[in-house]
């Protein structure tokens, strides 16, 4: 078994694995040892602060060793991925892998001997999907008919919101006027078209009236977000996505409370008081990467 984009997962699936990430991280202690003696190889195109840090250190306190490979250092910019990770996975126990490109994740899963995480792609990002629904569970109790408002650019993190809200239950409103083209998946736009709880609004302060939680991300991907290159398309998304950003006017009668998954571009989708409202969970948001990825590890080994 794999994590690839949650399409593979069903709801049930998702539901264990959030209840087991909220029970380890209320039980730290019980959690020392259990995966002693593995190892898991951590495999990076794309730059990365909360994804390496949640699964390097989440596999230390679970008792394992984890490996980084940064793939401009490594053979895998030479050689055929097929044949890199057949090698690899005779050598580790899991491999988590952060690339560019989708393709290239389905290849390393067809080809490995061990199970394959997708730690973010240009289409999918489920690993954070798992922690946002995980923060929602914690505040909530529960996860049906939960609503959550997402609001910006159609994204890799939106496609895994909206694969995971259909499966569990939840409640999604998206307040998406622009769509990253290289995200675009049909299967999930089938999805926004007919399940009856994702649904699409076009004013955010209307949105948020009836929201329990406001979710938010970059609007430009985080490694186009300096590049001279980009600085057109990035104006261009700045001027169409301003109406979509979270601030105080946006929010004003709304009791939601505010999600965003980090890197933050303070002024562009959120503003700095809303980053520190009291209604904000961005930081515990992101400590639960911490507990989601270690509950997704020992799914993925067979330990529940």
């Amino acid at each position: 078994m794999h994590l690839l984009s949650l399409k593979e997962w069903d709801g049930d699936l998702i539901k264990s694995v959030i209840d087991k990430a909220i029970y380890i991280k209320n039980h730290q202690d019980e959690f020392h040892d259990p995966l002693k003696f593995k190892s898991l190889a951590m495999l990076f195109q794309k730059t990365s602060t909360r994804t390496r840090v949640s699964f390097e250190v989440g596999m230390t306190q679970l008792g394992g060793h984890a490996l980084y490979i940064d793939w401009k250092d490594s053979n895998f910019t030479l050689a055929d991925i097929r044949d890199e990770v057949r090698y690899l996975s005779r050598n580790v126990d899991l491999i988590m892998a952060r690339l560019l490109t989708y393709k290239d994740v389905l290849l390393l899963a067809n080809h490995s001997k061990v199970p394959v995480i997708n730690g973010c792609c240009e289409t999918y990002h489920p690993c954070q999907i798992l922690t946002d629904l995980m923060t929602i569970q914690e505040k909530t109790g529960r996860l049906e008919d939960v609503n959550v408002v997402y609001t910006g650019v159609h994204n890799n993190v939106c496609n895994s919101f909206i694969l995971g809200a259909d499966k569990v239950g939840l409640n999604l409103t998206l307040v998406t006027p622009d769509v990253h083209t290289p995200a675009v998946d049909e299967e999930v736009m089938e999805i926004v078209k007919e399940s009856p709880r994702i649904s699409k609004k076009d004013n955010l302060k209307e949105a948020v009236q009836e929201a329990d939680f406001v979710y938010t991300d970059s609007w430009v991907d985080m490694e186009y977000f300096l590049d001279p290159a980009y600085e057109k398309e990035k104006q261009r998304r700045v001027d169409l996505m301003t109406p979509c950003q979270i601030n105080k006017e946006n929010m004003e009668g709304s009791h939601a409370f505010i999600m965003h998954d980090m890197p933050i571009h303070e002024g562009y989708e959120i503003t700095r008081e809303m980053i520190e409202s009291d209604k904000s969970l961005i930081f515990e948001q992101s400590e639960n990467r911490l507990h989601a990825q270690k509950a997704v590890m020992l799914k993925l080994l067979n330990y529940f």
